[in-house]
């Protein structure tokens, strides 16, 4: 113990220095590893395995099954986002958990309730969500999705952690919340850009936090 007080009191500079920049590294090191799908893409057992699941749920359309098929099939390990187009619906059906008359909002908070932590357990979360300004501009071929209330882009970590997420019990019993808040709605995945990746940005700002102590530490 006194060879470190020696130290500290003889060397005080160099160790701050050390040491917030050890501080930045770890910082990043941890946020990186929760961050990032280090599990790689689904395996063949896994795919197997939610194909039958899917083909199983008799909520899907057949179509729609294909889709998803094809969509995990097509997993390489990556984070992507989710783009979501939402109209509310105006008479949302009685629920138990959220009783009469309730507005589309009452069951979309009961539906996030669930929603939020199991996103960010697993480093997913929202990104944007707006109110549109009016109804689509530019609309060709698709009339019938005119008409919008929101847009929201939640990203998700890997197909993985999508599918961990909407398998579970407690997903299924909220998801009719959802439902019911909705007259219709559309989910797009898209990759994730490599410009607008948060590791990016949050690698910038320790940096500038680590390189400012720095200047600071030399005075």
């Amino acid at each position: 113990m006194w060879v470190f007080k020696f130290w500290l009191t003889k060397y005080p500079k160099k160790i701050v220095f050390k040491i917030h920049w050890l501080t930045f590294y770890l910082a990043y090191l941890i946020f990186f590893l929760w961050y990032t799908n280090l599990s790689g893409p689904l395996s063949d057992s896994e795919i197997s395995n939610q194909i039958i699941r899917i083909q199983e749920n008799p909520n899907y359309l057949e179509d729609e099954k294909e889709n998803l098929i094809k969509f995990i099939k097509k997993d390489d390990g990556g984070d992507f986002y989710m783009v979501n187009f939402i109209d509310f619906n105006e008479n949302p059906p009685t629920l138990e958990a959220t009783g009469e008359n309730a507005p589309a909002s009452a069951l979309i908070d009961y539906y996030m309730e669930y929603m939020y932590p199991v996103l960010f357990k697993r480093a997913s979360h929202p990104v944007f969500y707006g109110e549109v300004s009016a109804n689509a501009l530019d609309n060709i071929g698709a009339e019938e999705n005119k008409e919008w209330d929101v847009v929201g882009i939640v990203r998700y970590r890997s197909i993985r952690d999508l599918l961990e997420i909407s398998g579970n019990e407690t997903f299924r019993d909220r998801h009719i919340y959802k439902i019911g808040a909705m007259s219709k709605t559309i989910a797009i995945p898209v990759p994730s850009p490599f410009l607008i990746d948060l590791r990016v940005f949050i690698f910038m700002l320790l940096l500038i936090i680590a390189l400012i102590t720095d200047r600071i530490r030399k005075r």
